[in-house]
């Protein structure tokens, strides 16, 4: 290879380390011209699947600030570079090899910290990241619904309370002096899930003493 084709190759190495959320490490002895090809079509647009020279890629890696891969580096080495979802490259790459025993993972990086093929393993077993973003958008979805049941049983119960304090009010004038005077506050911020319990606690707790006045001065 000339040495500005290794230039070349080593700059644009380089480039793929510095700019990939993550790259897989893999040996690729005995895999065809279709098969490579193959395996490219199931990795996207988001992963670059390039047959590397060890040497040069260890230049590049060094270049870009990427370290502790040289001993993945023997053999035949093919890396894929992914700008896309990790674990969606990984079960990729899994899903193939099993298919294609020529295709051999050796491990990877991610977040700058060096993988082991079985690391590698454990990522592609993990669920996507769509499936994550969903399960955790039904399980906001569900806290909201549980908060706002928990709090509209005690905020109705209290409205009814306050109804039937109202009404006895307006019937009989001579029960005001008997009622609690009326506290009006600026109503605070929406309080935090955590906190629904103790809030919903402290409502009740509230609705209890308005019943309580309601029923004193309806026997008075």
């Amino acid at each position: 290879m000339a040495k500005a084709t290794k230039v070349t190759a080593v700059t644009e190495l380089a480039e793929h380390f510095s700019t990939s959320s993550a790259a897989v490490l893999t040996e690729y002895r005995g895999l065809t011209v279709a098969q490579l090809k193959e395996l490219r079509r199931t990795l996207g647009p988001t992963v670059t699947f390039a047959v590397v020279k060890n040497t040069l890629t260890k230049i590049a890696a060094k270049d870009a600030g990427v370290t502790g891969i040289d001993d993945l580096l023997v053999g035949p080495s093919a890396i894929a570079f992914v700008k896309g979802d990790a674990v969606e490259a990984a079960k990729s790459i899994k899903a193939f090899a099993k298919e294609n025993a020529a295709l051999v993972i050796k491990g990877g990086i991610m977040d700058g910290k060096v993988l082991s093929a079985s690391d590698v393993q454990k990522i592609a077993d993990l669920e996507s990241r769509e499936v994550l973003l969903s399960k955790l958008a039904g399980a906001m979805k569900a806290k909201q619904s549980q908060a706002a049941a928990l709090f509209a049983a005690p905020l109705a119960k209290t409205a009814r309370a306050l109804g039937a304090l109202q009404t006895k009010l307006e019937s009989d004038p001579s029960a005001q002096a008997a009622a609690p005077a009326a506290v009006v506050e600026e109503a605070p911020a929406a309080p935090a899930a955590e906190d629904v319990v103790e809030v919903v606690a402290e409502v009740t707790t509230e609705t209890e003493a308005v019943e309580a006045a309601v029923e004193e001065t309806t026997e008075g």
